[in-house]
């Protein structure tokens, strides 16, 4: 039966404004892509990111651009060739998921042969601010058990992290300073996040550098984001990182993330599954490949001053699997 590709964006205000490293947002704003059989509709989601050298009209030219293979039986193993890694293929390959679940009336899981999902905890991300600030942050989310602290490289990290440790004395924390920090400054800042309990420090150098961290033994383990896209990246990784972040607008859709999943613990990493900032629809497929990971970062929705309905079920930082109706 024809299949018809559809796109269209749209805009998630933030509950306040979120800070990283590289600059600051109010909103999320994403790629929706639909793919029609009949009466039935399969939907993915994607955040393209400029750090990566995406741009809404780029992505959503991509997308579109893929219509008429879709509308000819191209299928998801196709896609993986037809479409590089990043946030057009995500939305592509989400959108073939969903759909043919919907028409099995099966599950995703079900068709990817996997156990069925469990709630998983999440990650609840502070952004960077002032010591203060984040202190009094941290002190608003203490009974959170998961927190995720982003740094900014600008010698007050130290005073960051000890201020969310005083303010949460019980939640775990990692931290993630995106590409911010000089080996040196790296150097310097671990031995306080060790004191302080940090369990994870997240790409602390840019990737285009992060191979003078091979053979540096630090005493917080150290993550690959931006240095971790697909199973293609990842035989360099091992004995820079203990850690990688596997995100589907990274991988490029739930298939490259299954096998990443896979290719990273066979290599003896352990797994984290993040996001970019989007809403339930983004992280229902995230929370598959969530499964069984070491550190789960699907805190999206939680930023949005609304989700999408149907949503994702949060219980304070636990994340339920997505109904049917939402996707998969």
């Amino acid at each position: 039966m024809h299949r018809l590709l559809t796109v269209r964006e749209e805009v998630f205000p933030l509950r306040e404004t979120f800070r990283i490293s590289r600059g600051a947002r109010t909103e999320a704003r994403v790629l929706v892509c639909e793919i029609a059989e009949g009466e039935v509709i399969g939907r993915g989601e994607c955040t393209p990111y400029p750090r990566y050298g995406e741009t809404m009209d780029d992505v959503a030219r991509a997308i579109a651009a893929i219509g008429p293979a879709i509308a000819g039986g191209l299928d998801r193993e196709g896609l993986q060739s037809a479409m590089r890694p990043g946030a057009a293929r995500n939305a592509v390959d989400c959108a073939l998921w969903d759909l043919e679940a919907k028409r099995a009336r099966r599950r995703v899981w079900e068709l990817a042969g996997l156990p069925e999902p469990a709630p998983v905890t999440t990650a609840y991300t502070l952004s960077v601010d002032s010591p203060e600030a984040m202190g009094r942050a941290a002190a608003a989310a203490a009974a959170r058990p998961l927190l995720k602290l982003k740094l900014a490289g600008d010698g007050k990290d130290g005073a960051r992290v000890a201020a969310v440790r005083r303010n949460a004395p019980a939640a775990r924390i990692i931290v993630d300073a995106n590409e911010s920090l000089t080996l040196e400054e790296a150097r310097a800042v671990a031995p306080i996040l060790a004191e302080a309990g940090v369990e994870l420090l997240e790409q602390p150098l840019h990737a285009d550098a992060d191979e003078a961290l091979r053979g540096v033994a630090l005493p917080v383990p150290l993550g690959a984001d931006e240095s971790c896209h697909d199973t293609a990246t990842l035989s360099r990784l091992v004995g820079l990182y203990q850690v990688v972040n596997i995100k589907l607008d990274k991988t490029g859709g739930l298939t490259e993330a299954l096998r990443l999943r896979a290719a990273a613990r066979a290599a003896g990493l352990r797994v984290m599954v993040g996001c970019m900032l989007a809403s339930s629809l983004a992280m229902a497929p995230a929370h598959l490949v969530a499964q069984g990971a070491d550190f789960v970062d699907i805190d999206g929705p939680l930023l949005l001053a609304r989700d999408r309905a149907p949503g994702l079920r949060y219980e304070g930082s636990l994340v339920h699997p997505p109904e049917a109706l939402l996707w998969g």
